[in-house]
């Protein structure tokens, strides 16, 4: 599936839309995105090859780790609800702790997601690296059992990671290079009481990735769908 102008293809495609109106500069407030006219994307199925959506999801931390979970979760009830007319599947990698972990398998069930992501750990070390690695894998095993299958790596994080942001660059060029699969990055840096790093910016230049905050990609995961449905 890919962006193209509202109007063409079924439905609101809600990433492309999310990444146009970042691009614009759109204000974010608490009351979510100023979407305008010219953000929306429709969505376009590509053929008939299914989508994988891999989430990677720094886990580590305590209240902001809560906070890009519920994100997360929110996000994966979007892309499933119309499983019943395609065939796309989400995934979910909790970086956390000495090792990533496959906190939810590749699925098309929103309760799995939700059970699995309302259950998750958090706290501890940000094996950011290992965290990636673990995706790149898991979209090579896929793509193997389904060729054709295109994916996109969403990943959550504010940059810091413990296995090192030179080995981060190193898989994130190689998703880069990958021409069936996209990448987003969210930046979850607060930056509240201390200069802001922006080192998700450093692995979103990596991977080649637009970034976005995490207020943007949280208010469009659960407003945009519902005040834009087509």
């Amino acid at each position: 599936m890919r962006p193209a102008p509202l109007g063409q293809g079924h439905g609101l495609h809600l990433l492309g839309t999310l990444v146009a109106a970042a691009e614009r500069g759109a204000h974010v407030d608490e009351s979510g995105v100023d979407f305008e006219p010219r953000d929306l994307r429709g969505a376009i199925r590509l053929g008939t090859e299914a989508n994988l959506v891999v989430f990677v999801v720094d886990a580590s931390g305590s209240v902001a780790a809560h906070d890009r979970l519920k994100a997360v979760s929110g996000a994966c009830v979007s892309i499933l609800q119309d499983a019943y007319r395609r065939r796309d599947k989400v995934a979910v990698i909790s970086v956390r702790g000495k090792k990533p972990t496959v906190l939810v398998p590749p699925t098309r069930s929103v309760e799995i997601a939700k059970e699995r992501i309302a259950n998750a750990r958090i706290g501890g070390k940000t094996p950011l690296a290992a965290g990636l690695e673990c995706a790149y894998r898991m979209v090579e095993r896929e793509v193997f059992k389904a060729p054709g299958l295109r994916s996109i790596a969403i990943v959550l994080t504010d940059g810091r990671a413990t296995d090192g942001l030179r080995r981060v660059k190193k898989v994130g060029r190689a998703f880069a290079d990958r021409s069936d699969t996209g990448s987003l990055v969210i930046d979850c840096e607060t930056g509240r009481g201390r200069v802001r790093l922006n080192l998700a910016h450093d692995v979103a230049h990596a991977m080649n990735a637009p970034v976005v905050s995490l207020t943007e990609f949280e208010s469009a995961a659960t407003n945009s769908v519902r005040a834009f449905s087509v």
